[in-house]
Protein backbone atom coordinates (compact mmCIF):
# COMPACT_ATOMS: atom_id res chain seq x y z
CA UNK A 1 0.00 0.00 0.00
CA UNK A 2 2.80 2.67 1.18
CA UNK A 3 4.70 2.02 -2.32
CA UNK A 4 1.48 2.31 -4.30
CA UNK A 5 1.03 5.99 -2.51
CA UNK A 6 4.11 6.98 -2.48
CA UNK A 7 4.29 6.14 -6.46
CA UNK A 8 0.98 8.47 -6.47
CA UNK A 9 2.59 10.94 -4.94
CA UNK A 10 5.65 11.02 -7.39
CA UNK A 11 3.26 11.51 -10.00
CA UNK A 12 1.38 14.00 -8.87
CA UNK A 13 4.35 16.02 -8.17
CA UNK A 14 6.13 15.39 -11.69
CA UNK A 15 3.20 16.11 -13.76
CA UNK A 16 1.92 19.31 -11.23
CA UNK A 17 5.52 20.61 -12.08
CA UNK A 18 4.88 21.46 -15.48
CA UNK A 19 3.79 24.81 -16.29
CA UNK A 20 0.38 24.59 -18.44
CA UNK A 21 0.59 25.95 -21.96
CA UNK A 22 -0.99 29.70 -21.74
CA UNK A 23 -4.58 30.58 -23.30
CA UNK A 24 -3.29 33.91 -24.22
CA UNK A 25 -4.78 34.69 -28.05
CA UNK A 26 -0.98 35.58 -29.22
CA UNK A 27 -2.49 36.36 -32.87
CA UNK A 28 -4.33 39.30 -31.53
CA UNK A 29 -1.11 40.91 -30.90
CA UNK A 30 -0.10 43.30 -33.54
CA UNK A 31 3.09 42.23 -35.91
CA UNK A 32 4.88 46.03 -36.96
CA UNK A 33 6.34 44.41 -39.66
CA UNK A 34 2.40 44.38 -41.41
CA UNK A 35 2.44 48.60 -41.27
CA UNK A 36 4.71 51.19 -42.15
CA UNK A 37 7.54 52.23 -40.10
CA UNK A 38 7.01 54.75 -37.20
CA UNK A 39 9.30 57.73 -36.47
CA UNK A 40 10.42 57.87 -33.53
CA UNK A 41 13.52 59.92 -31.50
CA UNK A 42 17.07 59.56 -33.01
CA UNK A 43 16.59 57.86 -36.48
CA UNK A 44 18.03 59.58 -39.48
CA UNK A 45 15.70 61.03 -42.22
CA UNK A 46 16.77 62.06 -45.57
CA UNK A 47 13.75 64.44 -47.11
CA UNK A 48 13.82 65.33 -50.81
CA UNK A 49 12.23 68.09 -52.52
CA UNK A 50 11.89 67.68 -56.46
CA UNK A 51 13.15 71.05 -58.15
CA UNK A 52 14.50 72.66 -54.64
CA UNK A 53 17.46 71.21 -53.66
CA UNK A 54 17.94 73.99 -51.19
CA UNK A 55 15.19 72.90 -49.04
CA UNK A 56 16.29 68.94 -49.42
CA UNK A 57 17.98 67.86 -46.07
CA UNK A 58 19.59 64.57 -44.04
CA UNK A 59 18.55 64.75 -40.57
CA UNK A 60 18.24 63.29 -37.33
CA UNK A 61 15.01 63.72 -34.87
CA UNK A 62 16.19 65.25 -31.76
CA UNK A 63 15.70 64.14 -28.51
CA UNK A 64 11.88 66.33 -28.31
CA UNK A 65 10.76 64.75 -31.54
CA UNK A 66 11.14 67.27 -33.95
CA UNK A 67 13.30 68.39 -37.00
CA UNK A 68 13.86 71.30 -38.02
CA UNK A 69 13.24 72.34 -42.23
CA UNK A 70 14.74 75.02 -44.25
CA UNK A 71 12.49 77.64 -44.66
CA UNK A 72 9.61 75.62 -42.49
CA UNK A 73 11.35 75.29 -39.31
CA UNK A 74 10.51 72.76 -36.84
CA UNK A 75 8.27 70.04 -37.50
CA UNK A 76 6.98 67.04 -35.12
CA UNK A 77 8.39 63.50 -36.67
CA UNK A 78 8.78 61.17 -34.15
CA UNK A 79 4.99 59.16 -33.87
CA UNK A 80 4.85 60.00 -37.24
CA UNK A 81 4.77 57.59 -40.14
CA UNK A 82 7.44 58.91 -43.50
CA UNK A 83 3.86 59.19 -45.47
CA UNK A 84 2.43 61.28 -42.71
CA UNK A 85 5.60 63.83 -42.26
CA UNK A 86 5.96 63.52 -46.34
CA UNK A 87 2.33 65.09 -46.34
CA UNK A 88 2.56 67.28 -43.71
CA UNK A 89 6.37 69.13 -45.19
CA UNK A 90 4.05 69.41 -48.30
CA UNK A 91 0.89 71.21 -46.50
CA UNK A 92 3.61 73.80 -44.65
CA UNK A 93 5.28 74.28 -48.25
CA UNK A 94 2.54 74.99 -49.82
CA UNK A 95 2.71 78.72 -48.37
CA UNK A 96 5.83 78.99 -49.89
CA UNK A 97 5.96 77.20 -52.65
CA UNK A 98 3.26 77.39 -55.76
CA UNK A 99 4.14 74.86 -57.70
CA UNK A 100 1.32 72.06 -57.50
CA UNK A 101 3.22 69.46 -58.49
CA UNK A 102 6.19 69.68 -56.00
CA UNK A 103 7.65 66.24 -55.27
CA UNK A 104 8.46 65.33 -51.19
CA UNK A 105 10.16 62.24 -50.67
CA UNK A 106 10.80 60.88 -47.03
CA UNK A 107 13.04 58.14 -46.06
CA UNK A 108 14.58 56.74 -42.90
CA UNK A 109 18.04 56.08 -43.24
CA UNK A 110 18.99 54.88 -39.95
CA UNK A 111 16.54 53.12 -37.67
CA UNK A 112 18.35 54.07 -34.20
CA UNK A 113 15.01 53.84 -32.02
CA UNK A 114 13.58 50.48 -32.06
CA UNK A 115 14.53 49.44 -28.23
CA UNK A 116 13.95 46.74 -26.19
CA UNK A 117 14.33 46.04 -22.39
CA UNK A 118 15.40 42.22 -21.19
CA UNK A 119 15.72 42.38 -17.44
CA UNK A 120 15.76 39.31 -14.81
CA UNK A 121 17.72 36.06 -14.94
CA UNK A 122 19.94 36.33 -18.65
CA UNK A 123 23.43 36.84 -18.97
CA UNK A 124 23.16 40.32 -19.30
CA UNK A 125 20.48 41.77 -18.98
CA UNK A 126 20.29 45.49 -20.72
CA UNK A 127 18.68 47.39 -23.28
CA UNK A 128 18.99 46.57 -26.80
CA UNK A 129 18.92 48.31 -30.12
CA UNK A 130 18.47 46.66 -33.35
CA UNK A 131 17.94 48.34 -37.00
CA UNK A 132 15.08 45.55 -37.41
CA UNK A 133 12.51 44.25 -35.57
CA UNK A 134 13.43 41.73 -32.88
CA UNK A 135 11.13 38.47 -32.16
CA UNK A 136 11.40 37.16 -28.30
CA UNK A 137 13.98 34.42 -28.80
CA UNK A 138 16.50 37.07 -30.66
CA UNK A 139 16.11 39.27 -28.30
CA UNK A 140 17.12 36.83 -25.07
CA UNK A 141 19.70 35.75 -27.09
CA UNK A 142 21.19 38.73 -27.48
CA UNK A 143 20.74 39.29 -23.82
CA UNK A 144 23.09 36.08 -23.40
CA UNK A 145 19.90 33.69 -22.73
CA UNK A 146 18.73 32.87 -19.22
CA UNK A 147 20.87 31.62 -16.66
CA UNK A 148 20.56 28.35 -15.05
CA UNK A 149 18.34 29.55 -12.62
CA UNK A 150 16.01 30.88 -14.58
CA UNK A 151 12.44 29.95 -14.46
CA UNK A 152 12.34 29.64 -18.77
CA UNK A 153 8.60 28.71 -18.42
CA UNK A 154 7.56 31.97 -16.91
CA UNK A 155 8.93 34.37 -18.98
CA UNK A 156 6.66 37.70 -19.43
CA UNK A 157 6.24 40.45 -22.03
CA UNK A 158 5.47 43.77 -20.74
CA UNK A 159 3.64 45.50 -23.48
CA UNK A 160 1.98 49.25 -23.45
CA UNK A 161 -0.26 49.95 -25.41
CA UNK A 162 -0.57 53.65 -27.45
CA UNK A 163 -3.55 54.84 -25.00
CA UNK A 164 -1.14 53.75 -22.11
CA UNK A 165 -2.53 50.01 -21.22
CA UNK A 166 -0.14 47.86 -19.74
CA UNK A 167 -0.38 43.94 -21.15
CA UNK A 168 1.66 40.79 -19.47
CA UNK A 169 1.81 38.29 -22.14
CA UNK A 170 2.52 35.21 -20.94
CA UNK A 171 5.33 32.97 -23.08
CA UNK A 172 7.17 29.97 -22.40
CA UNK A 173 10.55 30.53 -23.42
CA UNK A 174 11.22 26.48 -22.77
CA UNK A 175 9.13 25.76 -25.23
CA UNK A 176 9.96 28.03 -27.58
CA UNK A 177 13.65 27.10 -27.75
CA UNK A 178 12.27 23.22 -28.87
CA UNK A 179 10.42 24.31 -31.99
CA UNK A 180 7.13 24.54 -29.73
CA UNK A 181 4.39 26.87 -30.35
CA UNK A 182 6.03 29.65 -32.39
CA UNK A 183 3.24 31.76 -32.03
CA UNK A 184 4.54 32.82 -28.94
CA UNK A 185 8.10 33.85 -30.51
CA UNK A 186 5.96 37.54 -31.23
CA UNK A 187 7.45 40.13 -32.99
CA UNK A 188 8.71 42.78 -30.32
CA UNK A 189 7.63 46.31 -31.05
CA UNK A 190 9.57 49.38 -29.84
CA UNK A 191 9.43 49.69 -26.23
CA UNK A 192 8.46 46.48 -25.19
CA UNK A 193 10.17 44.91 -22.18
CA UNK A 194 10.86 41.32 -21.46
CA UNK A 195 11.22 39.87 -18.08
CA UNK A 196 12.34 36.71 -17.52
CA UNK A 197 12.13 35.66 -13.58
Amino acid sequence: MLPRMLAIVVLFVVTGCHASVSKYPYASEPDPRRVEYVIGVADSLQVRVWKNPELSTDIQVRPDGTITMPLLGDIQASGLTPTQLKNEIRRRMSQYITDRAAIVTVAVTAVRSYEVVVSGRVGHPGVFGSNRYLTVLEAISLAGGPTPYAATDELVLVRRSPSGTVRRIPIRYDLLVQGQHPEMNLILMRGDQLYMP
